[in-house]
């Protein structure tokens, strides 16, 4: 089996934003596993958050590709730790299986039916209210908008989104960046406003306080969950865990994470990176398992992968085998 690894830098349009910081491309590492005249790919985003970067998971990738050996390469993935990096290897050997069987992935995955087409949430990056009005009037069809926040003038920015879209359904995502104070005094403030779920409000370390929390929507864990081990903790914190390949380590973790979410009687989010269409295939195969699709990476791009069939102005999301998946 031998793997090439590459780096890759897309433009986003017009930069995007968080809590976090701005960027102005989607930063990526790709994987290409060949065995026996098969090619399987996987792409991942490295994320600052999780100390990773683009050498360290590059590095990581090449080095744990270099003991993968024969049918059972999935389960010597178990010795890499949940990420970026081995979310790339386990989607390339999900195709690359596939390939070698000639079929798809979403029936070697279990799944009854393919992934169908489906509508994103779409983003309106952090900016001052008026900006974040105005570009929240070029999604003002959208059934569901995620307003991107930072602690600072948060009320001002959901309320100009809502007037701006007031059909819209929003989902107000913190990325931790509010104080426990911040969420007291804003949280009665959301349904008002056309918020359907808060996503992450407090910091990883400081979520302990949601235990208990009168809540009037429901509230997301995104950064406070990456695998099947954090469901101790959310549960009683949370009621909807955002998977995201990258968080979990691939499909596979991921699949099994949805399962055990339905299992303990927690929504689902399938959410996403900002990356290319080869990062949302995978994702994908657990839309019809989520009650919140936020899959609209590539709708941020200023291109996609060739073959890419999305639609970014109904925000609709159609799967392309020729992209990842198909033999």
């Amino acid at each position: 089996m031998k793997a090439f690894v590459r780096a890759e830098s897309w433009p986003i349009r017009g930069g995007f934003r968080i809590a976090r910081g701005a960027r102005a491309t989607a930063d990526v590492v790709v994987l290409e596993l060949h065995e026996a005249g098969s090619m399987g790919r996987g792409e991942c985003v490295p994320y600052e958050r999780y100390g990773e970067s683009t050498d360290s998971v590059s590095a990581e990738i090449e080095a744990a590709c270099r003991s993968l050996r024969g049918k059972d390469a999935h389960e010597q993935l178990a010795s890499i730790h949940a990420g970026a990096a081995r979310n790339a290897i386990d989607c390339a050997l999900w195709e690359l299986r596939a390939k070698h069987l000639g079929t798809e992935v979403w029936r070697l995955a279990g799944l009854d039916a393919p992934p169908r087409a489906v509508r994103t949430l779409r983003t309106v990056s952090v900016d001052s209210p008026e900006n974040m009005k105005t570009a929240a009037a070029e999604l003002e069809h959208a059934p569901v908008i995620k307003v991107k926040v930072d602690g600072g003038a948060d009320m001002e920015r959901v309320e100009a989104v809502h007037q701006s879209a007031p059909d819209a359904a929003l989902v107000v995502d913190a990325n931790e960046a509010w104080s426990a104070q911040q969420l007291e005094a804003w949280l009665p403030r959301l349904p008002e406003l056309g918020v359907v779920l808060l996503e992450q409000p407090l910091t990883a370390h400081d979520d302990a306080a949601l235990e208990g929390l009168e809540r009037v929507v429901p509230i997301c864990a995104d950064e406070s969950f990456h695998d099947r081990s954090s469901f101790p903790e959310v549960v009683n914190r949370y009621d909807v865990v955002n998977i995201k390949l990258d968080k979990t380590g691939g499909l596979s973790e991921a699949l099994h994470c949805a399962q055990e979410a339905k299992r303990r009687g927690l929504q689902i989010m399938v959410g996403c990176m900002v990356s290319t269409s080869l990062a949302i295939e995978p994702a994908l195969l657990l839309a019809s398992q989520a009650e919140f699709i936020d899959l609209d990476g590539p709708l941020l791009l200023e291109r996609d992968r060739e073959g890419a069939l999305h639609d970014r102005g109904a925000g609709l999301l159609r799967p392309s085998g020729p992209i990842w998946g198909s033999p």
